[in-house]
């Protein structure tokens, strides 16, 4: 399920048309469902609401068409040597492989409200698979944003390292931006593998605007994004990632410079 199409969560501003020659680029989207829980079925985990702070703060929203436009998607502040770089799903940035103009980030997005600035895409660098052909592999992107006051992004709100090689089994929190509300949702869950190159993680709640949302360790490494299989999953319930391997790796330091 391609988790980008905007919904009714409201914009920085005023709501406006403007981003609907964008939002014609994205994929369509079929209401995520999820499947009723059998009898005497484990409990499965549900995110609750992220309690703002600094690590809420380092994931933020994805506007497609300026500041007033449309709420798609969701994306986070990883490290970098220019302290200016997000990662998120290429599906959000490059959907059909055609890079999208006019997005901009809001960091700790809450209420209608960008409490850390919004800042302009400049940048989105994606692996030629996803180009070409929007290989399920190649679903992650890094996108540089411009300086805002004089200030590069991650020196406003910090930034989680990237890391490459870690195996699935990861201990991860997921935050990210459902567009049917105002403000993040989190959860706490272990990755599993989904084949050799794919990851997993169970978890309901994870509806339309989160993809992007990255998965990061309580040591602070951005291991995965949703994205990658079904473009993040066709059900609210299980979210999927890439593997950040080598080849993500030789991705984020293309786009790190």
């Amino acid at each position: 399920m391609p988790r980008t199409t905007p919904g009714p969560g409201r914009p920085l501003r005023a709501t406006a048309a403007a981003a609907a020659a964008a939002l014609a680029l994205l994929p369509a989207v079929a209401g995520c469902g999820s499947t009723g829980r059998a009898s005497g079925a484990p409990e499965r985990a549900a995110a609750a609401p992220a309690p703002a702070g600094t690590a809420a703060d380092r994931i933020g929203a994805l506007f497609v068409g300026g500041p007033d436009g449309a709420r798609a998607c969701t994306a986070g502040v990883v490290h970098s040597p220019g302290r200016n770089l997000l990662v998120t799903a290429a599906h959000c940035a490059a959907p059909d492989g055609v890079r999208l103009g006019g997005l901009v980030f809001a960091p700790g997005y809450r209420d209608g409200l960008a409490p850390h600035g919004v800042w302009q895409v400049t940048g989105i660098t994606v692996a030629p698979g996803w180009e070409n052909g929007q290989a399920e592999d190649d679903d992650v992107a890094f996108l540089a944003v411009a300086p805002l006051e004089g200030r590069q992004v991650e020196d406003a709100v910090g930034a989680d390292a990237f890391a490459a090689g870690l195996v699935p089994g990861q201990e991860v929190t997921v935050t990210g931006y459902p567009n049917e509300a105002d403000a993040p949702i989190t959860c706490r869950a272990r990755t599993a593998a989904h084949g050799p190159t794919q990851q997993r993680f169970d978890c309901a709640g994870f509806t339309n605007g989160t993809s992007g949302s990255p998965w990061v360790t309580d040591a602070g490494q951005v291991t995965g994004v949703i994205g990658g299989y079904q473009e993040g999953g066709d059900t609210a319930d299980t979210s999927y990632s890439v593997v950040f391997d080598a080849h993500v790796a030789d991705l984020y330091r293309r786009a790190a410079g």
